[in-house]
Order: structure tokens, then C-alpha cells, then sequence
């Protein structure tokens, strides 16, 4: 008897060491991915590619690191909204292309594309300290522009944007006017128990059951759900119920955390939605969510000058 039980603290001590292994020695290269396997760092295309109307962008981190980014418009004096994306964990803005093409189109907006630090162009390591302090940036950059309505900046993330997203539409409530997440995690505590189900018993967010005894570990926890309680602007929460990589339920405890406080928070679903393809298979539905989503909370400053004369 024993015997038996010593192998078994010995088995959940190996468990125990082969996670705190793994965390130290390759939770970067699981959080962020900025090479897609068989492609390089650089961009396979540019937005003229696309015919689009784009300005190459280069800024400064807070921290010094050099940031690439292109600000993309519909229309040389396009005053729609602006809308600031971050993209997934994966691959670069480059990727991303075909969609903001649509996004132009439906949404008569300007999109800005931020490469986070050591993505496409941008110079250094990416972190959670280190993107947040680029997402910032960007942010400054495009409320000092003189060409768009600044008042207008909607703030979407997708994935790992949203977090991003999240914390940045929570520091800025009077720069950002809205926020849009799309398949966005609760937190990568609670992720890495779901891409390795045996760290769920010894790391997890907020609401895990577990000890959490090796969360200290975990150098970029990005945890939303502690975020979105906290943000006051309208967000609008599109949750593909498919999604292969973060499970829909993180969405909706999300949406769930937000509405408590915020009464501007609307969830949509798209049943045959996956991590990726949202945008595609909810079709007109996906699109015209956004439209009646910036429609009644981003509208332009002339009219909510005048709704406020009235008033």
C-alpha cells in the first residue's frame, strides 16, 4: 500500500515537472506565432495587391521598439468610422487582408493594422507587457490624425486581439467608442488546460476549481474575463459556436461577465462558425450584426451634437 502511494506522488510530481517544463520552456511559441509553419516572417502580399488605399505605417512603443502598421481606407476622405483590428496569435496582418477588404466595403470604414512587436515588420519579442504597450501606441497614433473622425475608433480583436483589445478599450474610455471580440478566450490560464488537458488540474483563470499551483508561471496570462467586467464602452460579442480552438463557452462567460455591468453589450452567434472562418460562414448575418452594432453606438459627430442640443 505503500508502495503504491509513493508511485502515485511520484507520478503526480512528474506531471507536476513535465508542466512547469513545458511553461518555462515553450509558452511564447505556443501563445505567439508569428511564422506560420512553411511560410516566412515577412508579408506574401501587400494591401495594393488588393487595389486597396493604404499608407505604410511606422511608430514607436513606449518601450522604444519600432512598429509597423497599415492604415487602410476605403476612399481617400473616407470620415467613417476607424477601425483598429488585432489579429489572431498566428501569422501576420498579411493574412488578414482579404477580410479587412470586406470590412472596408460593408462597413464604409477606415481599418488601421497593427504588426504587434516581432510580427510581420515589427522589431522585437512579443509579450503581454510588450503588445499592450504597441496596442497603446497605435491607439495614440490615430488620435492625433487630423484625417479621421476620432471620435469614431472602434477597437476589434479576434483571438488573442480581443484580449489585446480588451485591455485596451479598458485603459482608454475616452478614446475608444466601442469594442468588437470575436472567438476571444477567457483567459491562457484557462486556455493551456484546454490545448494540454493535464495543466487544467494545476492552472486555470479566475473561475477554475483547481489549485492554479503553477499559474505563476504563466508569463502572458491575458485574462479577459478579468478585463471586460471592467470596460464601459458598447462591445459587441461574435461567437462562432464551431470553433475548434477556443471553446464557444469562454464567449459566452465572457459576454455574461460584461452584461452584468454594462447594459450596451450585444452577443450574436453563427452556428456553423469556426476559430477562423466566422467572418465567412455568417455570411450577410455577421455583417449586418456590425452594421446595426456601429449604427446605434458609433455614430458620426454631427449627429450626436445634435442629439444632444435636443436633449
Amino acid at each position: 500500500m505503500v508502495s503504491f502511494v509513493n508511485a502515485l506522488l511520484y507520478g503526480v510530481g512528474g506531471i507536476v515537472m513535465a508542466g512547469m517544463a513545458l511553461l518555462v520552456a515553450f509558452q511564447e511559441k505556443l501563445v505567439y506565432v508569428p511564422v506560420l509553419p512553411g511560410l516566412t516572417k515577412s508579408y506574401s502580399i501587400t494591401p495594393s495587391r488588393l487595389r486597396l488605399i493604404y499608407e505604410d505605417v511606422w511608430l514607436r512603443s513606449s518601450d522604444g521598439v519600432r512598429l509597423h502598421a497599415w492604415f487602410i481606407k476605403l476612399f481617400p476622405d473616407c470620415r467613417g468610422p476607424t477601425i483598429l483590428f488585432f489579429q489572431e496569435n498566428a501569422g501576420n496582418i498579411a493574412h488578414r487582408l482579404e477580410m479587412v477588404r470586406i470590412m472596408l466595403q460593408r462597413l464604409h470604414c477606415n481599418v488601421f493594422m497593427l504588426s504587434y512587436r516581432g510580427y510581420g515588420e515589427s522589431d522585437g519579442y512579443p509579450s503581454q507587457h510588450g503588445i499592450t504597450r504597441d496596442a497603446q501606441a497605435a491607439l495614440e497614433h490615430l488620435s492625433q490624425r487630423t484625417d479621421i473622425d476620432t471620435t469614431r475608433i472602434v477597437v476589434f480583436g479576434r483571438s488573442l486581439g480581443g484580449a489585446v483589445g480588451a485591455v485596451l478599450t479598458k485603459n482608454n474610455p475616452d478614446k475608444v467608442a466601442a469594442l468588437i471580440l470575436e472567438n476571444t478566450f477567457t483567459s491562457i490560464l484557462d486556455m493551456a488546460g484546454v490545448l494540454l488537458p493535464f495543466l487544467k488540474w494545476f492552472i486555470g483563470g479566475s473561475g477554475s476549481k483547481g489549485p492554479r499551483i503553477l499559474n505563476f508561471l504563466v508569463r502572458s496570462p491575458w485574462s479577459t474575463i478579468d478585463v471586460v467586467g471592467e470596460i464601459k464602452q458598447p462591445i459587441l460579442f461574435l461567437s462562432g459556436l464551431q470553433d475548434e480552438m477556443v471553446p464557444p463557452s469562454h464567449m459566452q462567460m465572457l459576454y455574461a461577465k460584461a452584461a452584468a455591468r454594462n447594459k450596451h453589450c450585444k452577443f450574436v452567434e453563427f452556428p456553423t462558425g469556426m476559430h477562423m472562418d466566422t467572418w465567412l460562414a455568417g455570411g450577410d448575418q455577421y455583417w449586418r450584426s456590425i452594421q446595426e452594432f456601429l449604427a446605434e453606438h458609433v455614430r458620426k459627430k454631427k449627429e450626436s451634437e445634435t442629439s444632444g442640443n435636443d436633449n
